[in-house]
């Protein structure tokens, strides 16, 4: 696999991770004793991105707008990942047509 491959599955894992947690908050918003989860997102040793998941620290609430907001980001970052997946791959089906 190559780098581009690499880094746009890396940044696709990540959207994922950032909706699912946004989806935790939402389906949970109205539990007593809710904590919030947070996706920490941070540079991969090599390249691309890797994320951690944390409890929100005490006192922070719900806060539905940012978790909509953080829904859409990350379903725009996904696609944005695979339409660099998807050119990568005919690039390189290119390359490998003209060395044939």
């Amino acid at each position: 696999m190559n780098v581009t491959s690499s880094t746009a599955l890396s940044g696709m894992s990540a959207a994922q991770s950032k909706l699912n947690a946004s989806a935790h908050n939402i389906a949970n918003l109205s539990t007593q004793g809710f904590t919030r989860q947070e996706v920490l997102q941070s540079t991969a040793s090599g390249n691309g991105t890797q994320t951690s998941l944390r409890s929100s620290p005490a006192g922070v609430g719900n806060d539905l707008e940012a978790d909509l907001i953080q829904q859409l980001q990350s379903a725009l970052t996904y696609q944005a990942n695979v339409s660099v997946l998807k050119t990568n791959n005919q690039v390189m089906g290119t390359l490998i047509n003209i060395k044939a």
